[in-house]
């Protein structure tokens, strides 16, 4: 791992339990000084913009890792199914390891990762459409809602685990049965 990987690791971790942590405080989780961190980021927006991509980077790797497109044209709601299981555990992974990219406003605000993002929940939002089509999801609510619907629940689980509310190996099965079953076909 590169110090730069060191360096984005660590804030990713600490800003997400700490979103006010400063430069000083990031260098010191990754065990570096601060001036190694202003060589890799000038400045904290350009650290949040290296987290942001770094985030969208995963989830693309999460859609195309899962299949989501072929699998979504596959009407299979047996495949539908795994498929929903597999990315919800990744995304509830990212959600802790990645949590600050879920809310920092430099995130959801900077206009490439924005775009980049509107483009990835597309994506996302054609597995919905499908599991709704196969009986999966409920038919009777927007597929693009089933996604801000699960955006969500993985703020309130990170957001849980940070406040100790929850533990670790109960994340995953709270943010599926609400979803999954919330989001049942009636």
């Amino acid at each position: 791992m590169t110090t730069r990987d060191t360096v984005l690791a660590a804030a990713q971790r600490l800003l997400t339990t700490d979103p006010t942590a400063s430069m000083a405080q990031i260098a010191a989780a990754a065990g570096v000084g601060r001036a190694t961190v202003h060589r890799h980021f000038a400045s904290r927006e350009d650290l949040l913009r290296a987290i942001g991509r770094r985030s969208l980077e995963r989830w693309a790797e999460t859609l195309v890792d899962a299949g989501v497109a072929d699998v979504a044209a596959s009407a299979d709601p047996v495949r539908i199914r795994a498929c929903l299981d597999e990315v919800l555990a990744r995304f509830v992974v990212d959600a802790d390891e990645l949590g600050i990219a879920l809310t920092d406003p430099t995130v959801l605000t900077a206009p490439d990762l924005r775009q980049r993002a509107e483009a990835l929940f597309a994506r996302e939002v054609t597995l919905y459409a499908a599991a709704q089509a196969a009986g999966v999801l409920r038919a009777d609510v927007p597929a693009r809602w089933l996604g801000h619907a699960l955006y969500g629940l993985l703020v309130a689980a990170r957001d849980a685990l940070v406040a100790g509310d929850i533990a670790r190996r109960d994340a995953l099965e709270l943010v599926r049965s609400t979803f999954l079953e919330g989001g049942a076909a009636r």
